[in-house]
Order: structure tokens, then C-alpha cells, then sequence
């Protein structure tokens, strides 16, 4: 288990509110915390992805938990 895990609870927003929660956690947390959003829109399991591949940050995991995606990101830069 990671210590510095932040919790993004957006479930019941849909595409693109997760990854904008996301996006404003990652610019105020310190590098090297690790967000973890809860979404119950599937299309986050594809969208944020994308977007960390392309912030330059890491994608940690995604798994889904009946009907919520948990997406955990580390901020590395």
C-alpha cells in the first residue's frame, strides 16, 4: 500500500468531470502523491489513461470494483 494516497471521489460525474477532479488534484499535490480516482463512468478507464500518457505522469493501476473504475495516478513531474 502506498502512504501518500489521495482520494478523488467523482463518482456520479461523467466524462470529462473525472479527469478534470484528476487534472485539479494532480496540480495541487506535491510530487510523488499518488490519486486515486473513483469513477462510475467506464469511459474513465480509457480517458485517463490516455491523458496521463500524456502529462508525462504514471499510471500506478485501473481496475474496476462492480460498478466504479479505480484509477490510481502518480505525480512524477
Amino acid at each position: 500500500m502506498v502512504d501518500n494516497v489521495k482520494i478523488v471521489d467523482a463518482r456520479g460525474s461523467f466524462c470529462p468531470g473525472p479527469l478534470m477532479e484528476l487534472i485539479k488534484g494532480i496540480r495541487q499535490e506535491p510530487v510523488g502523491t499518488v490519486l486515486e480516482v473513483w469513477s462510475s463512468d467506464a469511459g474513465s478507464a480509457k480517458d485517463i489513461p490516455e491523458w496521463v500518457k500524456r502529462a508525462g505522469q504514471e499510471l500506478v493501476s485501473s481496475e474496476q470494483e462492480v460498478d466504479v473504475f479505480k484509477i490510481r495516478v502518480k505525480k512524477i513531474k
